[in-house]
Formats: C-alpha cells, sequence, structure tokens
C-alpha cells in the first residue's frame, strides 16, 4: 500500500501495519515520518529498537534476517529499522528484503522500518520495492517546491502559535522567508524555532522575520535550470549568485544550462520533423518538472533562437575555461548570468 507523506499522521492513529518504507531525499521530513512511526511504535508495546545500517557491497545481511524473525530480548515487541543510504541493497540484499516482506504479515512481535533516499526509476519498479509495497505500507516523502513553501511555512508558524498578516502583506513576509531558505528544509525549521524562541504566539511582521531568518537558501544547478525555463528572472540571478557563494563550480553550472539548451534543439528537430510533443520529449529523456516546462516554452521557440543559444552557450564554455570573447564579460559567473537572462527572457513571454 502506498500512501503520501502527509497521510502518516492519520494513518498511525487507525493503527499500525508491521512493515514501513519511508523513501525520499528531504531529510527534515524523512526523518519526521520515521519518529512519528518510532513514536507509535513504542505506544504499542515495540519498546526495544534495533538499527542495521547498510554499507558496503559485502553487508552480511543474515544478521537483519536474524533480527526480524527473533524474538526480542528485552520486550514483548520490537522494531527493526534497516537503513539503506545508497538505495542499492544490492544481489543479497534484495533477496532478504523480500523475504522480510513475505514474513513481516505474520510476525506479530516485529515491525520493520525500511528507510530508503530518493529510489530512481528502476529502483521503484525492483521486485524487492515491489515486495516490500505489497507487504506493508510504503510512504514516499516529496520535498517541498518552492511554490509550496510560504504555505509550509505558514502553517510550521502556525503549529507553535504564530501568523503572519492576512492579505497581501502577509504573503510578502512568507515569500521573503521561503526565499531565504529554499532547498533547506532543515535550516527552514531552525529559523521557523527561532522565531518561536524570539517572539510571543500571535502575529509577526515582515520586520521581525527579516532580522531573524538568515539567508540559508542552498541551491542545486538543476534548480537553477528550472527557474531559467520557467522565466523566472529573479529567481536565477539569486540562484546564480548563490551557486558561486556557496563554491559551485562555473563549468558544472555551464554544463547544466548548455545541457538544457542541447535539449531544446534537438526536441525542436524532432517536433519540425513531425514528431509529436511527448514523444519528443521522452525521446530525449525530459521528464518530471522539466517536462512541463518544455511543454509550455518548445512550441514557442524558433530554430534560429535556439541557434542562436547554442553559440551563447559556446561562447561562454570558452570564457568558462579562460578564454576572452568580445562582447562578452571576462568573469564566467557574469558571462553564465548573460547566458541564463537571455534563455529566462525568452522563457517568460511564453
Amino acid at each position: 500500500m502506498q500512501i503520501a507523506a502527509a497521510q502518516l499522521a492519520a494513518h498511525v492513529q487507525r493503527g499500525l501495519q508491521k512493515l514501513y518504507t519511508l523513501h525520499g531525499d528531504e531529510p527534515l521530513l524523512l526523518q519526521e515520518a520515521a519518529d512519528a512511526l518510532r513514536t507509535a511504535a513504542r505506544q504499542q508495546g515495540h519498546s526495544e529498537r534495533r538499527v542495521h545500517s547498510v554499507l558496503g557491497a559485502h553487508f552480511d545481511w543474515s544478521a537483519v534476517l536474524a533480527s526480524v524473525n527473533s524474538l526480542s530480548l528485552f520486550a514483548d515487541k520490537q522494531l527493526v529499522e534497516i537503513r539503506i543510504p545508497s538505495g542499492k541493497p544490492g544481489k543479497d540484499g534484495a533477496t532478504a528484503l523480500q523475504q522480510i516482506a513475505a514474513s513481516a504479515p505474520g510476525n506479530d512481535s516485529t515491525l520493520t522500518l525500511v528507510l530508503l533516499p530518493k529510489l530512481d526509476g528502476a529502483s521503484q519498479k525492483s521486485a524487492w520495492f515491489a515486495a516490500l509495497e505489497s507487504a506493508g505500507v510504503s510512504v514516499k516523502v516529496d520535498p517541498v517546491t518552492l511554490s509550496a513553501l510560504p504555505n509550509w511555512i505558514a502553517q510550521r508558524l502556525q503549529q507553535q502559535g504564530q501568523r503572519v498578516a492576512a492579505g497581501e502583506a502577509g504573503q510578502r513576509t512568507l515569500q521573503f522567508f521561503a526565499d531565504r531558505v529554499e532547498g533547506n528544509l532543515l535550516a527552514a525549521q531552525q529559523e521557523i524555532q527561532k522565531l518561536g524562541l524570539l517572539h510571543p504566539v500571535g502575529e509577526i511582521s515582515l520586520e521581525q522575520v527579516q532580522a531573524a531568518v538568515l539567508n540559508v537558501a542552498r541551491y542545486d544547478v538543476f534548480k537553477l535550470c528550472e527557474a531559467v525555463l520557467g522565466g523566472h528572472s529573479l529567481r536565477a540571478q539569486r540562484m546564480l549568485d548563490g551557486l558561486q557563494a556557496e563554491g559551485e563550480a562555473a563549468v558544472l553550472v555551464h554544463w547544466a544550462l548548455a545541457e538544457d539548451i542541447r535539449s531544446l534543439n534537438r526536441a525542436k528537430r524532432a517536433l519540425d520533423a513531425g514528431r509529436a510533443l511527448p514523444l519528443a520529449l521522452r525521446e530525449n529523456r525530459i521528464w518530471g518538472v522539466k517536462e512541463k516546462l518544455f511543454e509550455r516554452v518548445l512550441p514557442h521557440l524558433s530554430q534560429t533562437q535556439l541557434a542562436h543559444w547554442l553559440q551563447d552557450a559556446h561562447t561562454v564554455d570558452g570564457i568558462v575555461k579562460g578564454l576572452k570573447q568580445a562582447d562578452w564579460p571576462t568573469d564566467p559567473w557574469q558571462a553564465l548570468q548573460q547566458l541564463a537572462q537571455r534563455v529566462t527572457q525568452a522563457c517568460r513571454r511564453h
């Protein structure tokens, strides 16, 4: 059975299953979901806890199997946690997980919790993951998107008795907060808790948030590309500044931007050759959020426009590697800003 992370609290109140699988790439939400299950397990008598961390290709799964299938030494019931940081259990692990899934429903003394990172498509289609989902409850922990982050912050403030002003003023406060903590949900929660310590319950102002909240955003090159293709000029500029400040390599940022330009060009050629848009995107391995962005802008881009961007990307490649180019900044990050803004401005019009 699959449930969303937001449904877990209500699910736990109805009673626990014998097997849970948590997977996702947001540490704070993954930790909170696991803590909710641990608390519920203790309340239902699973007072002994055994933890196994699967590290390396030669991990001994026999100890895990022994824990799951043995009786608790110090309590009537036990909680067994299996942590697989790589998301790849290996051949022996895959077999062991299927055995654990098969025995879980009839094992009244043991509650098993499997903790995984974000899984790729192949892992989600694997036999071992299918067995875990079929025998127990699978909880996918999705990250909070930038558009959803202001509401997430508001909900967390409400939990500690605080709120922002109603209407547009409050939305500006939440957006300011979100911009400062984007990509770093753990830091966002810490900043929310800080506001709870600094100010009493009730309404908090933009000035109070500005004084308390640090700029703790973390950016990655793939989110930058989403901002560029989405036509979000200020966000793209802020993310480039953040990537530079965090010490990201300019060559990696250029590669990500150039690869999206090349993908746009390939997909456009496929469209012009008569391919349907969904097929053109699938053939170029464009999925998820980026697929929706490509669908929005691609029909409006011309081959001439894309040819200019390809040339610009080639030019910036030289600048990043130390070459000087006429009519372009000599600083690699300024050149990346110029490239990103040219693409962003065109995408914003559609």
